[in-house]
């Protein structure tokens, strides 16, 4: 059966498999006849390099640094095929994953950290979609404040139409260019090269504290019910953790954010800006989440002049 050399087939058709077990990357020592499970090798001027399952290369008392996990894309690409590897590679890239290729007669193999394993798999699946995850630029603002009013063109307080600009896209604007502005967490979700999601989290405070206040976070809304939004709030935390912050607060429905793990603030010490706010005022703690907090959070110049 000939391999796919169509890239929007191979994109759709990717299906990325997790291998057992842990990979690393060894020199094979000059001279000595090959032996053991190896499951790739190169050949170079300066030497062999093999592939292999990391209890085999602790066997065989091989040296090495990096560990990966091995995932295959399941896809049967012809080795004529163009931009599958770019497309993976960008999209990974976008997420801060490294990642090693390896090309077989019928799949592609992908070698990456072993602690980014899962965020990778996350991204090669939205891939599959059609959907890639990365950080804002300055020349998307104009396209970014366009969904964010389109998103919020009918009002999720009221459900009604928003006569004239709604007030998330003013405040995205003003946000862009305050001082709390963080550029790695302001984060597009785009599909076919068209920007169809945004999230933003930007500085905040309880006290001295420096926590993160996320919003607004807008999807077009023919994009809506598929997955994009919960994607984009996946990818903050994501970022968040890795950055080191120690939590994220947000105005929004109990029962729609607490699947990524948001619950009311209070209870960890922080009171909303405004007192009526209740439990629809919520925080995630992330790992480096301090004992003893207490005091009422802020947000950002932009959100007080609303």
């Amino acid at each position: 059966m000939p391999g796919e050399t169509d890239l929007t087939t191979l994109l759709e058709s990717l299906h990325p498999v997790f291998r057992d077990g842990d990979y690393v990357y060894a020199l094979w020592p000059h001279g000595r006849p090959l032996e053991g499970a190896i499951e790739a090798a190169v050949r170079e001027a300066e030497g062999l390099t093999v592939v292999l399952h990391r209890d085999e290369a602790d066997r065989l008392g091989l040296s090495y640094d990096f560990v990966a996990s091995w995932i295959t894309l399941q896809v049967h690409s012809a080795l004529e095929a163009v931009g599958l590897t770019a497309a993976v590679s960008a999209a990974l890239t976008h997420a801060g994953i490294s990642c090693n290729v390896l090309a077989g007669f019928h799949h592609d193999h992908l070698l990456v950290p072993v602690a980014d394993a899962p965020r990778a798999m996350g991204v090669l699946r939205l891939l599959a979609q059609g959907l890639v995850l990365r950080t804002e630029r300055p020349a998307d603002r104009p396209e970014i404040l366009e969904l964010t009013a389109r998103a919020f063109a009918i009002s999720p307080v009221t459900g009604e139409p928003v006569e004239g600009v709604p007030i998330e896209a003013g405040l995205l604007r003003e946000l862009f260019d305050c001082s709390g502005y963080l550029p790695e967490l302001s984060v597009v979700a785009e599909a076919g090269g068209e920007i169809v999601g945004h999230a933003i989290s930007t500085r905040g405070w309880v006290g001295d504290l420096e926590l993160l206040g996320l919003g607004p976070i807008g999807v077009l809304p023919q994009f809506q019910g598929r997955g994009v939004g919960s994607a984009l709030m996946r990818e903050t935390v994501a970022r968040a953790t890795a950055m080191g912050e120690p939590g994220i607060a947000l105005l929004g429905s109990p029962g729609y954010y607490q699947r990524f793990g948001f619950v009311p603030a209070r209870p960890l010490g922080v009171a909303p800006p405004e007192t009526g706010w209740g439990d629809h005022f919520q925080l995630l703690a992330l790992p480096d989440w301090p004992d003893g907090v207490h005091g009422t959070f802020r947000y950002a110049e932009p959100f007080n002049r609303l």
